[in-house]
């Protein structure tokens, strides 16, 4: 079992032009059991090293760098930032891996992309009776996620969480030594919970980088702009959308919370059990939004249920 991903790229397209996605994989490049992995507004794939690194025995695990982010280009018109694209993208990822099951884990945005993904497909065409592309029927069936894993999101946006990161997004940071950037992060991030200094320290590494002696945020600063620019019937509009694609899902769901979290509350969570008969509730003490998914316990919740059915 490989210690560090492989970076592959795809081509995808927007309807300002054509732009690469880079994502990171681990495990056997030929096995057909994928989980994807995605992460949330302004993170990337790295994330999810030490859950790649626990499944990639089972899975081929595959963590986009979501376009704007990382190492994926950035949009020509940003007002393309938005989870329709990002679903596109995701498409064309799918589409090209060939899986033969695709099981999914998406924090915050990661989440929320997931749900629109899966309502998406649960209404194309493709998956009527005779349809020339019936989804069940060939190589594509393994676009639809199976086992799915919402980190810390839900169909019902917390408004007070939105204003809290779209407060921060699009302000350009600099600092003169990645133990400035690391302090920067540890209070933008304080929801992830408690973390040693090499955690911290970590989870700084692939989202700020060193350009021109400075340290910057390794992200298109533009991926703000679609969120300023929203209102409550836009919003309103975008939650109908993600129920319907929540209540789509026929397999298991996972929906894991922070204790504290002002993105996911407890309400709608209990909404979200209620709603879909497949859905199961974990909560994290002491953490707020989102779980990191990088400590022994909030990593073997997720194994045991991907690989087992269970909710540790």
């Amino acid at each position: 079992m490989s210690s560090s991903p492989r970076l592959e790229f795809v081509t995808c397209a927007s309807p300002a032009g054509a732009h690469r996605m880079a994502y990171w994989e681990w495990g056997d490049p030929s096995n057909d059991a994928v989980l994807v992995c995605v992460h949330g507004l302004t993170r990337n794939g790295r994330d999810f090293d030490p859950l790649a690194r626990r499944l990639s025995d089972r899975y081929r695990v595959i963590c986009p760098d979501i376009v704007g982010r990382g190492r994926s280009d950035w949009l020509i018109d940003p007002k393309y930032y938005t989870i329709p694209q990002y679903v596109a993208d995701m498409f064309t990822l799918l589409a090209r891996l060939r899986a033969r099951r695709v099981d999914w884990v998406g924090t915050s945005m990661g989440g929320l992309i997931g749900m629109a993904l899966s309502g998406t497909l649960s209404y194309s065409s493709m998956w009527r009776p005779g349809h020339p592309l019936t989804l069940s029927n060939d190589g594509l069936a393994g676009l639809m996620p199976n086992r799915v894993v919402l980190n810390d999101v839900g169909p019902d946006l917390g408004v007070d969480g939105l204003a809290r990161i779209g407060d921060y997004v699009g302000r350009a940071e600099r600092f003169a030594t990645f133990a400035e950037a690391v302090a920067y992060v540890r209070t933008v991030s304080a929801g992830f919970g408690p973390h040693s200094d090499d955690e911290w320290a970590e989870l700084t590494r692939h989202v700020f980088v060193e350009h021109n002696g400075q340290w910057v945020k390794h992200y298109d600063l533009r991926i703000a702009e679609p969120i300023a620019k929203q209102d409550a019937t836009v919003l309103k509009g975008a939650e109908a959308m993600l129920w319907a694609g929540f209540e789509s899902l026929q397999e298991p769901v996972l929906v894991l919370r922070g204790e504290t979290s002002d993105l996911l509350t407890e309400q709608g969570m209990q909404a979200m059990l209620q709603r879909n008969v497949k859905a199961r509730g974990l909560t994290f003490a002491r953490v707020g939004h989102a779980p990191s998914l990088r400590s022994d316990d909030q990593v073997e919740a997720i194994a045991a249920f991907l690989l087992d059915g269970r909710a540790v």
